[in-house]
């Protein structure tokens, strides 16, 4: 066995050709998208106005376990991966645990996250189509960001509509992507029919996801020649962030690691499915029995207080039916919650996986969350992006747990990006003016009383 590093880099040789699709290896798959206007199934032709030809493909696959990764796409890889896996050694110790902890860190490149892995696939899908401009949300701006790097690489026009308070928030993260070239809207806006329905319906709100993709979806659908792009939730980012399960699970078997547990923090799903994907494989079949753990905030709790239903991704309820976890697309979260991970559902796969017992799920208050955050800066040297602190915080927490029964268990969990745009968030925590804000049965409630009347 290969002496363990402090950072484990693979070879450019070692990176994966291929992503892993996990849908052909579930049990059950989930429900179908739903076109609801006919209350049947979405078909290729029915997303061909919102997403390119070839997303649709990979989102609709529920056959192939690998599909090829393009070597543009492989090529654009190698100027930032292969990531480090990096053994918490410093962590450890601070904690005085048994437990070994590792941590997949997919900050090391301008974007700040993991986000970039996506972006650069759905442009080139979108370049190869002939296309000349996209639109796209963004919430704490990664995605936005990463997605105005990659439209720079290929020359693509990009609109953002970055949901307000973030952009009101982190005004360094929208200086980024306009350096990259996009054009950034605060959300909801007056520049589109929904945004203006929205703020007729709720004055003073600060946005949400759900309100900046029905904004980028009616442009993208009224454009020519231009799609819209997603950071996560669906199949296909989910499907392209499997690089970072893939490296974590060629490391771990190249040093001869075990994980015990995988713990990633969960907004759409994107960054959690990425990580636990291959290993989730191995989990179906009978190869493993890897705890797997989604820490969301408790400000936006689709997973643990969610219902699982079918419901729009928007909301402007423009999108298909998803069956997923949810608090309803009409759940505005608190402005005062500035962890990130603001999505009112969850992605389709990770919903079906917690619903069949494959995954565990916790809620964690942002103060914790930001106590974690800076006890790990302290001790490992990296600001930390809020949302990877979820997961940072559940760490900690289960390597506590291993402190007190004296089990030496192995935790991996994923460092989605750096902090260093949220400084707002960290000034806010430190002054002593961070609240936590837990929504009531009632506010959860009139999100529910959003959700769709359907009978199937």
């Amino acid at each position: 066995m290969a002496k363990i590093p402090y950072k484990i880099y693979l070879e450019e040789s070692e990176m994966p050709k291929q992503w892993v699709n996990i849908r052909p290896y579930m049990k059950e798959l989930p429900e179908p998208f739903i076109n609801p206007a006919t209350g049947q199934p979405c078909t290729a032709e029915d997303l061909e106005p919102v997403f390119c030809h070839e997303l649709i493909k990979q989102e609709l696959n529920v056959t192939d376990k690998l599909i090829d990764i393009p070597e543009e796409v492989q090529a654009f890889y190698k100027m930032y991966r292969p990531s480090p896996l990096v053994r918490a050694y410093n962590l450890e110790k601070a904690l005085d645990t048994p437990a070994k902890i590792y941590y997949k860190f997919e900050g090391t490149n301008t974007s700040g996250s993991h986000k970039l892995n996506s972006a650069i696939a759905q442009v080139y899908y979108a370049k190869k189509q002939g296309l000349t401009s996209l639109t796209t949300e963004t919430g704490a701006g990664q995605w936005g960001t990463a997605l105005s790097m990659a439209c720079a690489f290929y020359g693509m026009d990009l609109t953002v509509y970055m949901v307000k308070v973030s952009a009101e928030q982190k005004p360094y993260r929208k200086s980024v992507i306009e350096t990259y070239g996009g054009k950034v809207i605060k959300s909801p806006s007056t520049t589109t029919q929904v945004g203006r329905k929205i703020l007729a319906e709720n004055p003073g709100t600060g946005g949400s996801l759900g309100c900046a993709i029905s904004e980028a979806m009616e442009v993208a659908t009224h454009t020519p020649n231009c799609r819209y792009v997603l950071g996560s939730v669906l199949n296909h980012v989910l499907l392209h962030q499997t690089v970072i399960g893939q490296e974590t699970k060629t490391a771990c078997e190249k040093y001869d690691i075990h994980p015990d547990i995988i713990i990633g923090c969960a907004g759409g799903g994107s960054n959690l499915g990425g990580l636990i994907s291959p290993f989730m494989a191995d989990n179906l079949e009978g190869k493993s029995d890897i705890k797997f753990i989604a820490v969301e905030p408790a400000s936006c709790p689709s997973l643990t207080r969610g219902k699982y239903a079918f419901d729009f991704g928007d909301t402007g309820k423009t999108t298909p039916l998803i069956k997923m976890y949810t608090l309803g697309s009409g759940f505005m979260p608190s402005p005062n919650h500035a962890g990130g991970l603001r999505y009112h559902g969850m992605s389709a796969i990770l919903s079906k996986l917690y619903h069949d017992g494959y995954i565990d799920a916790v809620a964690v208050e942002q103060t914790k969350v930001f106590e974690a955050a800076t006890f790990f800066a302290k001790t490992e040297g990296t600001l930390p992006a809020p949302e990877s602190s979820h997961a940072i915080r559940v760490a900690i927490d289960e390597a506590l747990k291993c402190k007190e029964s004296g089990e030496e268990k192995t935790i991996i969990f994923g460092l989605t990006g750096t902090g260093y745009f949220d400084l707002s968030a960290y000034k806010a925590f430190n002054d002593g003016t961070m609240t936590d804000y837990i929504p009531t049965d009632e506010d959860l409630q009139r999100g529910f009383d959003t959700l769709p009347k359907v009978d199937f």
